[in-house]
């Protein structure tokens, strides 16, 4: 995974829990990549456990729970 996909999953993270997205396909435009390659990394997202839903009245994807999605070297002590 590249530097350019951490960012772009950092972006993600942030705007969902802005709950800022809107709908998939201004999401997808937002982050320059296509509704397909939005959908991977969200699913890449779900699988490490991100309770992500959509709203279809807010028309914007949000955490069902607070917090954030980190991916990020802690080292041991």
């Amino acid at each position: 995974m590249s530097l350019q996909h951490f960012e772009r999953i950092r972006s993600i993270d942030h705007l969902i829990r802005i709950r800022g997205t809107g709908s998939p396909r201004q999401f997808a435009r937002r982050l320059k990549i296509s509704e397909a390659s939005l959908y991977r990394i969200l699913a890449f997202m779900k699988e490490a456990g991100a309770p992500i839903r959509y709203s279809k009245e807010r028309q914007s994807y949000y955490y069902s729970e607070e917090g954030s999605f980190l991916i990020s070297f802690i080292p041991s002590q």
